[in-house]
C-alpha cells in the first residue's frame, strides 16, 4: 500500500511540477520576447515532456536502467495509442498533412534512429551524444525553416504555446512557478521511482514493465491534459502536434541525456518487443494522416484496442 501510495503522490508531483514549470516558462519567454514559433517548438515540447525527463535523468543515475528507458519507451507507445485514440473518440482530428509532415517524419526517423543504436544492447555515452545531435539538428532545422515564413507547421507550433492556460502575469510569480516547478519534479520523480521499485519487488513484476506501463502512463499525464483540451477546442493539429513532438523530445532528448550520465543496458524484452511495436505505432499513425488526413473514431478505437492488446501481451508473454 505505501508503495502504491509513493506511485500515485510521485506522478501529481510530476504531473504539478510539470504544468507550473510551462506556465512560468511560457510567462519568462514572453518577458523575454522569445517567438510564439519558439516558445510552441522548445517550451511546450520540452515542458510536457518534463516528468518524463525527472523521471528517467533520476533512474539512470540511481542505476535503474529498465525504468529509466522503458518510461520513455512506454510514453511514445501511450501517446500515440491510448492518448490520441482518446482524443480521437471525443471527436475525429481533421489535420493538415502539411503542418505535421516533418515532425511525423522525424518521429518515425527517430525510432528507427534508436533501434540501430540499440543493436549492441545498450545505448552508451557515444550513442548518446549522436541522439543530442539529432536533437539539435531536428531544433535547428525547424526554427530556422519557419521563422520567416507563415508556413503551416510554423503556425502549429505557434498556436501550441496559446493552448497553454494560467499564465502567471508578475515576475514573481513567474519565478515561483518556475523554481516550484522544478523542486515538485525533482521531489516527484524520486517519490514515483521509490514507489515503482517497490511495486516491482513486492508484486515480483520486471521493473523493464513498471517502467512501460505504470510509470510511462503516469509521466504522459501532460501531454494528456494539453492534446484533450486541443481537442475539444477543435484544435486536432495542435493535439497530435503536440504528440509528435512530445516522442521526438521524449527519444533523442531523454534518452540522449540519460545515456550521457550513465550508459544503459536495454533490457531483452525491449530489444525484441517494445522497440518494435513503438517503431510501428508511429509508422501507424503516419498512415492515418497521410491517408486520410484524420483520424476518425473508429480509427481511434484500433488505436486503444492496441494499447490494451499491448498491455495484455506486454503482462502476459514478459512480465
Amino acid at each position: 500500500m505505501f508503495d502504491l501510495f509513493f506511485l500515485i503522490i510521485g506522478i501529481v508531483l510530476l504531473t504539478i511540477g510539470g504544468e507550473l514549470l510551462i506556465r512560468g516558462s511560457l510567462s519568462a519567454a514572453s518577458f523575454f520576447k522569445v517567438s510564439p514559433l519558439l516558445s510552441g517548438l522548445i517550451i511546450v515540447g520540452f515542458g510536457t515532456s518534463a516528468p518524463e525527463f525527472a523521471v528517467s535523468v533520476d533512474a539512470a543515475i540511481n542505476l535503474r536502467a529498465d525504468i529509466a528507458i522503458g518510461n520513455v519507451v512506454g510514453s511514445n507507445i501511450g501517446n500515440i495509442l491510448l492518448i490520441l485514440g482518446l482524443c480521437a473518440l471525443i471527436k475525429p482530428l481533421a489535420v493538415r498533412p502539411l503542418a505535421l509532415k516533418r515532425d511525423a517524419l522525424t518521429v518515425m526517423l527517430s525510432s528507427v534512429l534508436l533501434l540501430v543504436l540499440v543493436g549492441g544492447s545498450s545505448l552508451a555515452r557515444f550513442d548518446a551524444i549522436i541522439l543530442a545531435i539529432a536533437l539539435l539538428g531536428y531544433l535547428l532545422l525547424a526554427y530556422f525553416s519557419q521563422r520567416h515564413t507563415s508556413s503551416p507547421s510554423a503556425e502549429l507550433h505557434k498556436a501550441e504555446a496559446t493552448e497553454v492556460t494560467g499564465i502567471p502575469g508578475s515576475t514573481l510569480k513567474t519565478i515561483v512557478y518556475i523554481l516550484l516547478g522544478l523542486l515538485l519534479l525533482i521531489a516527484g520523480a524520486q517519490v514515483l521511482l521509490l514507489g515503482a521499485i517497490g511495486i516491482a519487488e513486492s508484486f515480483e513484476i520486471s521493473e523493464a514493465f513498471i517502467g512501460l506501463i505504470l510509470v510511462a502512463v503516469g509521466t504522459s499525464l501532460p501531454e494528456l491534459s494539453i492534446s484533450v483540451l486541443a481537442t475539444i477546442r477543435g484544435h486536432a493539429d495542435v493535439a497530435v502536434g503536440n504528440i509528435l513532438g512530445s516522442n521526438i523530445f521524449n527519444t533523442l532528448g531523454i534518452l540522449g541525456v540519460s545515456a550521457m550520465l550513465q550508459p544503459l543496458p536495454v533490457n531483452q524484452r525491449i530489444l525484441d518487443f517494445d522497440l518494435w511495436i513503438m517503431l510501428g505505432v508511429s509508422m501507424l499513425l503516419f498512415l492515418f494522416l497521410y491517408t486520410g488526413k484524420k483520424v476518425t473514431r473508429r480509427e481511434g478505437c484500433i488505436l486503444l484496442f492496441g494499447y490494451l492488446a499491448y498491455v495484455f501481451f506486454s503482462f502476459t508473454l514478459f512480465s
